[in-house]
């Protein structure tokens, strides 16, 4: 790991600030931040609905990634920090892409723009600026806003086609994608190629398709960055065709001419090496590859320049902030790439992002509106969020009348007021975000917001963490709880119950008809049939969904259960350690089992939580505090004890996964227990705790005695006290890789 995040740098006034925290109060607000961030990932990429704005995502990210600069320790694998995208949905099959699909760092000022370059001109061994550097050139590029995708040709023919999904694994959209008439059924040459690019949905398709929603009496879509998503992902192609999308494309993977087969040659050879665009034999830059393309037939955005330094860069992304709104189609910034290949392979990458790209975000458009009301909204952990209710205001092509403040110290800390004028934008052009009162147009009748004491749902007193910014509603019957937490376990994140949105889901639960999970196989044709505006025909339609979501994975079942601190990574380890824990009938991956299997892991579950809490920390990247979260969850008074049997009386039957590969028993850490923090010269986290495992060894999240080694670099924190404290042995990167050489 070559950085203690994967984010550019953030302020060094904010890391300063997050590093004056205390520990426990610095854990509580990642906690919450990873989790806001998590959700909003999955609204973002499954469901196509963000509920943040793209600016209000990235600067809830830049906290969580100070926080986790200021706190080593707080770095998890799966944190939103370390992640990409989401994970697929679940309604299309999956496909794993032969490179991974990256994010892209963001930069808001021209100054980040320039600390980019210095990072480069660093990471090249080039002179500082403002010297030149010779040889150094960028490409710059619009930045779509629309869906990333990967494209498959073999023989200069289109066979497959995917979405980004979690950056490894993406949705087969090959036929929605053949509806494209700007994807090409076929390219100029006979080439094998892995091409990616952007789908979007043209503004004046996304006026034409809202002035028919409109004229029926329907929702209007939001912008076209989410009609152009939800458009692609249509279970039905004939919809996607109706849509009129269309696609840029900008970069080619491991392109292999089409040799005959007379001379025998392998065209599985060509490809790249990691941190690098691949292309044509003979293409060596970046602006070359875009002119392949073209030359392929493929569509290239002619909004781009080539053979810049970081000044001409800054003179773009100038022109095209006003630019934008003139053209057919929406983009949100402009991306940076460092033109040459072979420079770009020798910056590399971390786990999350290119070190030889960057993303430059346009500033929002900003209005003025008036705070007519602070409502608080109880979400699934009970937290309650104070909400604007904004006098509605069109801001960047749509009407605002909601945002979000996020919680009652941030509605200090900006000191807005009810009745107050503020200044609104939407950040990334997307979702709204009140950015400061307009303290000189004050009268006097503006009113200060404070939490209510009680839940406005269900009467309850309202708690606050101690030293911490969470207010929340302690009743686990709370119907906004329970609501929020039987739609996680519905949704498509969930066990993916497709057609039961929230209209149903809140019909289901004020009728009575679903009090626990298990309450949803238990629905009748008859149930649904009574719902509002439901006729026999859409009735047997979900009923049929719904019966054939009784039948899921066990990871996806564990995630839908909306455990506290478990995200999709945690998911997956706890669905391997229990299937070994609690074995099948025929023990393999993939085998399906049902009430029997589900009762016997409630029981062991429940055992491990009331008296041997500290086994699973046992499950890989779990430590102290997720553990703490399971057993909370799982013991006899958490708000898991009963949920699995209730499910297996249900009939809800389960896919055990394939284990994780056993390391050989020889491995030079085969049995030791490595703990990783900090930067690794040469090791992304990612990478060195795969190499523990690949040698043998478990990669632990946290330091205990357990612990046999702790691989710490700049930037590691109580982990390493802990280590010291413990007396346990530490290694740094040359003492790392002699014991993964034994």
């Amino acid at each position: 790991m070559t950085e203690p995040i994967d984010q550019p740098p953030v302020a060094a006034e904010l890391v300063a600030a997050v590093a004056s925290l205390e520990p426990d109060i610095a854990a509580a607000r990642h906690a919450e931040l990873s989790e806001t961030l998590h959700r909003a990932n999955r609204l973002y990429y499954e469901s196509d609905a963000p509920e943040l704005e793209d600016a209000e995502y990235d600067a809830l990210m830049r906290e969580l990634v100070a926080l986790e600069a200021a706190f080593p320790a707080l770095i998890t694998p799966d944190s939103p920090s370390q992640r990409v995208g989401s994970t697929p949905g679940g309604t299309f099959s999956e496909v794993s892409h032969s490179r991974p699909m990256l994010s892209l760092g963001n930069a808001f000022s021209h100054d980040e723009l320039r600390a980019f370059d210095g990072r480069v001109r660093r990471g090249l061994g080039l002179p500082a600026a403002p010297e030149p550097a010779p040889g150094l050139a960028y490409v710059a590029e619009l930045k779509i806003d629309g869906l990333a995708i990967s494209l498959q040709y073999e023989r200069g023919r289109f066979v497959r086609g995917a979405t980004r999904g979690d950056g490894t694994t993406g949705e087969d959209v090959t036929a929605n994608l053949r509806t494209i008439a700007a994807i090409p059924a076929r390219l100029r040459e006979p080439v094998t190629a892995d091409i990616r690019g952007e789908v979007f949905m043209p503004k004046a398709e996304f006026a034409r398709i809202n002035a028919e929603r409109e004229a029926a009496g329907l929702p209007l879509y939001a912008n076209p960055r989410n009609s152009g998503a939800g458009s692609l992902r249509q279970i039905d192609p004939a919809v996607t065709a109706s849509r009129k999308l269309s696609a840029w494309f900008y970069q080619l993977l491991e392109e292999q001419p089409e040799a005959p087969p007379s001379l025998g040659l392998d065209v599985g050879e060509a490809g790249t090496t990691d941190g690098a665009d691949s292309a044509a034999p003979g293409v060596s830059t970046q602006a070359g590859a875009l002119e392949r393309l073209e030359a392929l037939g493929l569509p290239v955005n002619p909004e781009r320049e080539t053979d810049l330094d970081i000044e001409g860069v800054i003179a773009f992304t100038e022109r095209w902030r006003e630019a934008r709104h003139h053209l057919a189609y929406e983009t949100d910034g402009v991306v940076v790439k460092v033109d040459r290949f072979d420079q770009q392979e020798r910056l590399g990458m971390v786990s999350r992002a290119p070190r030889w790209a960057i993303a430059f975000k346009f500033p929002p458009e900003q209005v003025h509106t008036v705070v007519e009301d602070i409502v608080p909204y109880v979400g699934r952990t009970g937290t309650l969020t104070p909400v604007a209710h904004l006098r509605p205001v069109k801001v960047a092509g749509s009407t605002v009348a909601r945002a979000t403040l996020h919680n009652l110290d941030e509605v200090r800390r900006k000191d807005i007021r009810i009745g107050d004028t503020v200044i609104l934008q939407k950040a990334g052009d997307v979702i709204p975000e009140v950015v400061r009162p307009v303290v000189e147009a004050r009268t006097g009748t503006e009113r200060e917001y404070d939490m209510p004491a009680t839940c406005p749902v269900c009467g309850s007193g309202i708690v606050r963490d101690e030293g911490a910014v969470r207010h929340y509603c302690p009743n686990l019957a709370c119907p906004a709880r329970v609501s929020q937490e039987f739609g996680q376990f519905a949704g498509r994140g969930g066990m993916d119950m497709e057609g039961l949105g929230w209209q149903v889901l809140t019909q289901l639960l004020e009728r009575g008809l679903v009090k626990r999970r298990g309450d949803f196989y238990r629905l009748t044709v008859e149930d649904l049939e009574g719902l509002d505006r439901f006729a026999r025909k859409s009735a047997e339609n979900l009923h049929t969904a719904i019966r054939k979501a009784r039948r899921r994975s066990l990871e996806r079942l564990i995630a839908a259960l909306g455990i506290p601190q478990v995200g999709g990574t945690t998911a997956i380890e706890l669905a391997r350690w229990l299937a070994a824990e609690v074995p099948g009938n025929g023990g393999s991956a993939g085998e399906l089992v049902g009430s029997d299997w589900l009762r016997r892991a409630a029981a062991h579950l429940a055992r491990v939580a009331t008296d041997e809490s500290a086994r699973f920390e046992e499950v890989e990247g779990v430590g102290p505090t997720v553990s703490a979260a399971l057993a909370a969850w799982f013991g006899p008074e958490g708000p898991g004890a009963g949920v699995l049997e209730d499910l297996a009386d249900a009939g809800v039957e389960v896919e055990l996964p394939a284990p994780r590969a056993a390391a050989a028993a020889e491995g030079p850490l085969a049995g030791k227990t490595i703990v990783v923090t900090g930067t690794i010269e040469g090791f992304s986290r990612e990478e060195a705790e795969a190499a523990v495992r690949a040698a043998g060894g478990k990669s632990a999240g946290s330091v205990s005695k357990k612990t046999d080694y702790v691989v710490a670099g700049p930037g590691a924190g109580s982990k390493l006290a802990k280590a010291e404290e413990l007396g346990i042995p530490v290694l740094d990167a040359a003492g790392f890789r002699d014991l993964l050489a034994g």
